[in-house]
Order: structure tokens, then C-alpha cells, then sequence
């Protein structure tokens, strides 16, 4: 029972974090204001922090190795690649088109990244299509 409350958790907040992420991102384009109200600057750290708990208390749970388990090891990594595109994208980026560009990026990382969770295959999506 606790593994499927976790395991929603995890999805729910996966959800939640991207929703949050696309909706700043848009913010981000069109320059608003709404970048800047404290809820924005607070609720994803909330959220994507639940997120990652509920991940590792995933990890825990199945008795995962990162390190004998190639897919999740892909999944960590593509993790980091998402969180420094997001960063760029919403904060560091030098010119708009470079925030952009890293929104994009990053929308397709996290694409990738529930690829590998839903094959368990570093290779993600394309894995579904192999013979």
C-alpha cells in the first residue's frame, strides 16, 4: 500500500513540476510580471523537492542500485540536464532566445526522462519501437 501511494505521489508531482515549469516558461516569454510574486519563486522548490523524495523513497523501496540499473542511472542524469535547462530557462539564460531555447530543451528532457521510466530503458521512447 505504501509503494502505490509513493509511486502516485511521485507521478502527481512529476505532473505538477512540469505543469509549474511550462506555466513559468510561458511567463517567461511573454515577459509577466507573475515571475516575480513569491508564490511563483516558492511553490516549485515545494514540489519538485516532494518530487525527488518521493523518488528516492522509490529507489529504496524496489531495492534499486543506480549503478546496476542503467535506465534509472539514465533517469538521474537526465534529471540534471533538466534542472540546469531550467535553469537557464528561467533565470540564467543571457538573451531571450537562449531562455527559449533552454525552455524547449528542457520540455524535451523531461520527455525523455518519462521515456526511461515508462520503458526502463535508457534509450527511452525508441526502446517501445524495437524488434
Amino acid at each position: 500500500m505504501l509503494y502505490w501511494i509513493t509511486k502516485s505521489l511521485h507521478m502527481f508531482t512529476a505532473i505538477a513540476t512540469i505543469s509549474g515549469f511550462m506555466l513559468r516558461g510561458y511567463w517567461m516569454m511573454t515577459e509577466s510580471d507573475r515571475l516575480q510574486l513569491r508564490i511563483t519563486r516558492i511553490a516549485p522548490h515545494i514540489i519538485d523537492t516532494i518530487f525527488l523524495l518521493s523518488g528516492i523513497a522509490l529507489v529504496f523501496m524496489l531495492h534499486l542500485n543506480a549503478f546496476t540499473q542503467p535506465w534509472l542511472l539514465a533517469k538521474f542524469a537526465g534529471l540534471v540536464v533538466y534542472i540546469v535547462l531550467g535553469i537557464i530557462a528561467l533565470k540564467r539564460g543571457a538573451t531571450r532566445q537562449i531562455r527559449v531555447v533552454a525552455f524547449v530543451a528542457a520540455l524535451a528532457t523531461f520527455g525523455y526522462i518519462v521515456g526511461v521510466a515508462t520503458a526502463k530503458s535508457p534509450a527511452s521512447w525508441l526502446s517501445l519501437f524495437a524488434v
